[in-house]
């Protein structure tokens, strides 16, 4: 996990897993074998409304690193939630490597000329956001500190004191 600390600074982390994202949802909507974008299946937003998650927790966490707080059990809940939702980038990552790998069964029909540019294009943003999302978990283990919430209230300013 060390090794993910020195890789990229906390803030082109977080620049770097926004751009990413807001891309991955453009494309969540986009089929490979028709090149058309389908606005009007469900299925389609599930990555979308996924990432709201992951929005949220970038933000929390820049907001943690720029006040200098400590976390809390919401961004612990949180960032377990991005752990599930890793899960299923890792899922459409492995989805749009198997649609780019049956090409060759298709051979036979009329496939667009952005099939192979747009497809490696996509599997990139699936590789490069799992790769961000663990970098952020450890920027956030260097930066912010683990969770530690046995001696929470000592760090509570109390009204005595």
């Amino acid at each position: 996990m060390k090794f993910f600390y020195g890789v990229l600074p906390w803030k082109w982390t977080l620049f770097l897993s926004v751009f990413v994202l807001l891309f991955v949802d453009i494309f969540s909507f986009y089929g490979l074998y028709t090149n058309k974008f389908y606005l009007f299946k469900i299925d389609n937003f599930i990555v979308p409304v996924l990432s709201i998650v992951h929005f949220v927790f970038l933000y929390v966490l820049w907001f943690k690193i720029r006040e200098k707080e400590l976390s809390d059990p919401p961004m612990r809940n949180l960032e377990y939630s991005l752990y599930i939702i890793g899960i299923v980038y890792a899922y459409k990552f492995f989805d749009t490597l198997i649609i780019l790998l049956s090409y060759s069964e298709y051979e036979n029909y009329l496939m667009p000329d952005t099939f192979i540019p747009l497809g490696l294009g996509i599997l990139f943003l699936y590789l490069l956001l799992l790769l961000l999302t663990v970098t952020t978990i450890a920027k956030r283990k260097q930066l912010v500190g683990t969770y530690h919430f046995d001696d929470m209230n000592q760090h509570v300013d109390n009204w005595g004191e």
